[in-house]
């Protein structure tokens, strides 16, 4: 009995290691990955990059008003830094001339959906058409292909995951969360920013928080005085041969 048991964990083991090599297989070449969560695997998007050079993103989140875009985008541009914007589309077609400004400041412009909902509530032909209509909407102002999608309220399944990556999208979480939606006080979303940043961080804000505009040049003077500096997230996440752990952290493969 002992015997027969033994072999029947060795067999379960040599199924689950071969299930691992084809999922991350299939990751390599479609941008999604899978880890198991007991016995089950689940796709992950990235939550952040492992990376050792102190290279961060900061995003913002653009679903609701505009009245301290202007004010961030300064902040940006005195420092030098290039940020990713995710935009949902009606917010896209309600403002095209910020979306213009944030291109053309060298930034980065990713999808949020096209109705702010929450998508994994929804089958794949209404997520294909939430992201075909939402990308659709910033590449006819800016010109520019669409890669990547950011979840509403950082809700998603696998069928989400995997319905992005098959059109040619990299799902971004983040790994930093400002709470600046909360409105804290400038110095308070600033702390926690700085605190909880590490290289290969992705910073979450959103473009209309109360005190957002006002923390952003004390995180950035602060991180860059530290020895952090800033990419757009396109710019910071590996593109093939990768895997991702079971924290969203998207690691190099050997």
């Amino acid at each position: 009995m002992v015997h027969v048991f033994k072999l029947k964990n060795f067999v379960i083991l040599a199924i689950a290691a071969a299930m691992i090599t084809v999922l991350s297989t299939t990751a390599y070449f479609t941008g999604a990955y899978a880890v198991y969560f007991g016995n089950t695997p689940r796709l992950l998007p990235i939550y952040s990059v492992d990376r050792e050079d102190k290279v961060v993103s900061i995003s913002f989140d653009c679903a609701w008003g505009t009245e301290y875009t202007d004010s961030i985008l300064n902040a940006l541009r005195v420092s030098n830094v290039r940020a990713t914007f995710f935009m949902v589309q009606f917010w896209t077609e309600k403002y095209p001339d910020f979306v213009k400004a944030i291109d053309e400041g060298g930034n980065e412009i990713g999808t949020h959906s096209s109705t702010h909902s929450y998508m994994s509530k929804q089958n794949a032909e209404e997520i294909k058409t939430e992201l075909s209509a939402s990308s659709a909407a910033i590449e006819k102002i800016t010109g520019k292909k669409v890669e990547l999608f950011r979840p509403p309220y950082g809700d998603y399944d696998d069928e989400l995951i995997r319905t992005a990556s098959e059109l040619g999208y990299y799902t971004i979480q983040w790994d930093v969360d400002s709470l600046d939606w909360k409105d804290l006080s400038a110095s308070d979303i600033a702390m926690r920013v700085i605190n909880g940043v590490k290289s290969g961080s992705v910073i979450l804000m959103h473009n209309n928080g109360l005190h957002t505009a006002e923390a952003v040049p004390i995180i950035l003077e602060t991180l860059k005085n530290r020895g952090y500096s800033f990419v757009p997230i396109g710019e910071l996440i590996y593109r093939e041969n990768y895997t991702i752990d079971n924290t969203g952290r998207q690691v190099p493969a050997a």
